[in-house]
């Protein structure tokens, strides 16, 4: 039976790669610090990555494949890896496109620029400690490491709160500030999207970077919030605002209305990656349309009320910034 570890994989990326892995009939062990449930059926070990001895659960075992989602200083990766060396086949490490640093060219592929970062790096700095984490994993590794750099990423338990809070506002109703153009084109990629193509991946021995988000244009803005208003049967009426106006009513892409980045650099940067190589390799994405209604379908299982990361700052216009924007 193929055996899989997932470093994390009680949250999001790591949970849908634990729920993926099951549905394969595979044997999956997750390693975690015990904050979150781990997904039914799974071996549990317990342990703290950034606690001296804290990967001491990980001592004994082999498995075919290991996913890493660790996010913050790579040391930790890299201890890991060289626990795991002599008893893992392949290693693949949840990236970011963030590795390439903001702003990045438009159609920018793996051979982009990346930031520059060390193994020994503190973890404060995002694209720093993404890109030491790849390191750490080829370091180790070499070319059984797989880099799996994700773009804006989606999809049900997602705990960073962007689609959430789309579809928490589309169903309260009523005008709803919608930045334009209305078909402005949006990347990114489902978290079980990502987890399928990760996994088949592994088992192809694939190694070295890919860019893992849905092919340009997968989806518009329009069509997105479309989708938030059919899934939750709002009466939502949409308002579309140029980004000159959003700009003038002092609303912040992104931080305040989540996805959403006006046409220039910035958007150049999160939604016009190339993913070539990811396609060439097997990566489908599924219809906006399902993503939004399955991700609506996990909160509404939950009251409506999604956790969030607590290292991660809220996202979301406040109530009253929308309606004296839109002069209610």
């Amino acid at each position: 039976m193929t055996t899989l570890l997932v470093l994390g994989g009680t949250e999001f990326v790591g949970r849908a790669v634990v729920e993926d892995a099951l549905a394969r009939g595979w044997e999956v062990t997750v390693f975690h610090r015990g904050r979150h449930e781990a997904p039914a059926g799974v071996r549990v070990l317990h342990g703290d990555r950034t606690e001296p001895g804290g990967l001491a659960a990980l001592a004994e075992g082999e498995w075919d494949y290991v996913v890493d989602t660790w996010s913050a200083a790579p040391g930790a990766v890299l201890e890991a890896a060289r626990l795991l060396l002599e008893r893992v086949g392949h290693y693949s490490y949840v990236s970011s496109r963030s590795v390439h640093g903001v702003p990045s060219a438009a159609h920018a592929d793996e051979s982009a620029p990346v930031v520059e970062a060390s193994v020994d790096d503190d973890g404060t700095d995002y694209e720093r400690a993404k890109r030491g984490g790849e390191l750490a994993a080829e370091e180790v590794f070499g070319d059984r490491a797989l880099l799996v750099r994700a773009g804006l990423i989606l999809g049900p338990y997602e705990n960073i709160g962007r689609l959430p809070w789309w579809l928490g506002r589309i169903a309260r109703g009523g005008p709803v500030l919608a930045p334009g153009p209305r078909d402005l084109p949006l990347q990114y990629v489902d978290a079980r999207d990502l987890a399928a193509w990760t996994l088949d991946a592994a088992e192809k021995g694939l190694g070295g970077p890919y860019n893992m988000v849905s092919p340009i244009g997968h989806t518009t803005m329009e069509e997105f919030l479309t989708a938030c208003r059919e899934v939750t049967g709002s009466d939502a009426e949409f308002r579309w605002f140029s980004p000159e106006a959003v700009a003038e009513a002092g609303i912040t892409p992104w931080r305040e209305l989540p996805v959403w980045l006006p046409p220039g650099e910035l958007h150049e940067t999160l939604h016009q990656g190339n993913v070539d190589r990811a396609l060439a390799t097997g990566l489908r994405c599924r219809p906006v349309a399902e993503t939004v209604a399955d991700t609506w379908a996990w909160m509404s299982s939950l009251g409506g009320e999604v956790e969030q990361r607590p290292d991660r700052p809220r996202v979301g216009l406040d109530p009253e910034v929308e309606a004296r924007a839109l002069g209610l």
